[in-house]
């Protein structure tokens, strides 16, 4: 009898339009192939941001990109504007809401997908974002099961989304005497900060434009089949408790989602030119050559390199970029700055030389690289020369730090990342919030002087053991067959294949 071949499920996965959603779930999908290869793989989007994940992808025969129709200008929004990436935050609701208008051409997509001739109903499903709920009522109108995929981490999306849907700081805006609040679906002891709500959240009160975007697609978010999250149980046990208190569906932590290279210990990606792989995996084009950012870590001690970035959307205000500098020169501490014009200005306009202290470039030639736009992150933190990461605690940074046991100083700007500061306790020193919080060159001196601090017994060597702990933790969760994650994944996929 001839044998049958194995059914093959399709998967479709709809991402929202910002690079820190894009790469995540690629990275998913290069992960669910490496477990199961019976699947294809669908990714739609807007048609830039479909084609910068195309260009990211070197002719994998079983992940197919889907554009769809999407024109910003319709939306208000400048022509070509299709990503978080170069938006000032000002206009950053606008494109939420406006990624509800890939809704129609996505059902289009549907109908010519499900009835001519690709597999049955049965065989597909989808996988949406968080911030694309709306993908739950497509779902079931085709009767296709959907999964919704949070990028952040559990203990970061539980806050995030019970603080959204509850509004539980109302009180302190309206009137209340300290700044602490308790949110619902956490235990009491475990009391919020307004400080760490951006300002558009402390505003916020259910009519907002904010509110009536993350309030609907949340909603219905919760209401898909289960939820992936891009996380490690071992390093969240409370905030994956929390998560599922609140979602009340199956959840399945499925990360680090992060190249599998970077989990090899001791790979020695970073200083070894021939092995390079995750260069081109942001699809931007750096604002250096990676070999000469590895030449200059080289150059460096173990452990002695502050690396700084506030991600792909962040950047801060004048005043702080001016401290910020000045406090890296008097730290005397090497470092890699990838700077971006300040708030208020075209973060894809020239930078002015204002901006920094009179002679500042030329004054730390030796003692530090600035990079401007975009830097080979994931080789730079790999590097043994790296020690700590000046980070705005995105999620994803957060992930590609510790998994390399670099403790972190965090400067959370918006979305969770206040959260995510907050989970780090011990891996993580606060140094600023915001675009408004007042720091001086002092207290950047002390703080990354503190981290870096190589005295035994000191708060820098602790928050490195502790760091180190966590990327053990990490990697251990992707061995095969005894891993956590790797458990959580074939978990997932059964659950999906039967």
């Amino acid at each position: 009898m001839e044998q049958q071949s194995p059914i093959t499920k399709h998967i479709i996965m709809l991402p929202f339009m910002g690079q820190g959603h894009l790469i995540p779930f690629l990275e998913l999908a290069y992960k669910i192939l490496k477990h199961n290869p019976n699947f294809t793989i669908t990714i739609a989007n807007s048609p830039l941001n479909i084609n910068y994940l195309s260009s990211t992808v070197n002719n994998h025969p079983q992940i197919h990109f889907q554009p769809l129709y999407f024109n910003s200008s319709d939306h208000g929004l400048p022509p070509n504007s299709e990503n978080t990436d170069n938006l000032p935050f000002t206009q950053i609701i606008k494109l939420f809401h406006a990624s509800a208008a890939l809704e129609t051409p996505f059902r289009r997509f549907l109908d010519d997908f499900v009835f001519k001739g690709n597999p049955s109903v049965k065989d597909t499903f989808i996988i949406s974002d968080v911030f694309m709920g709306w993908a739950n009522e497509v779902a079931k109108c085709y009767g296709i099961q959907n999964y919704t995929f949070s990028t952040g981490g559990a203990y970061g999306t539980a806050a995030y989304c019970s603080i959204w849907m509850n509004l539980p700081h109302r009180d302190l805006v309206n009137g209340g005497t300290h700044d602490e609040f308790s949110v619902p679906s956490f235990p009491e002891s475990c009391r919020f900060s307004i400080t760490q709500l951006h300002q558009f959240l402390r505003a916020a009160d259910g009519t907002d434009e904010w509110s009536r975007f993350f309030q609907v697609q949340i909603s219905l978010s919760l209401c898909s089949n289960g939820w992936l999250c891009n996380t490690v149980e071992e390093i969240e046990p409370l905030g994956l408790e929390v998560l599922r208190n609140y979602v009340k569906l199956p959840v399945w932590c499925i990360g680090p989602l992060i190249p599998s290279k970077m989990l090899k210990k001791d790979s020695g990606l970073g200083s070894d030119t021939g092995s390079r792989i995750i260069g081109q995996r942001s699809g931007k084009q750096p604002g250096i050559q990676p070999e000469e950012c590895i030449e200059w870590l080289d150059s460096q001690s173990t452990g002695s390199v502050l690396y700084i970035s506030f991600g792909s959307q962040n950047t801060i205000s004048e005043s702080q970029m001016m401290e910020l500098a000045k406090g890296l020169e008097e730290s005397k501490k090497p470092f890699i700055w990838v700077i971006r014009p300040p708030v208020g200005f075209d973060v894809k306009g020239d930078f002015r030389p204002e901006w920094l202290p009179t002679g500042f470039k030329d004054r730390i030639r030796k003692q530090g690289l600035v990079i401007h736009n975009w830097a080979p992150q994931l080789e730079i933190l790999c590097h043994r020369s790296t020690g700590a990461f000046l980070s705005h605690c995105g999620w994803n940074s957060v992930m590609e730090s510790l998994s390399q046991g670099v403790p972190i100083i965090g400067w959370p700007i918006a979305a969770e990342q206040g959260y995510n500061a907050k989970m780090l306790v011990g891996v993580c020193v606060v140094l600023a919030r915001g675009v408004h919080s007042k720091i001086t060159k002092e207290e950047v001196s002390k703080v990354i002087n503190v981290v870096l601090d190589e005295t035994e017994g000191g708060i820098g060597e602790d928050m490195r053991k502790k760091a180190g702990k966590f990327g053990e933790l990490i990697r251990a969760s992707v061995k095969d067959d005894k891993g956590s994650s790797y458990r959580a994944m074939d978990g997932f996929l059964s659950t999906v294949h039967s």
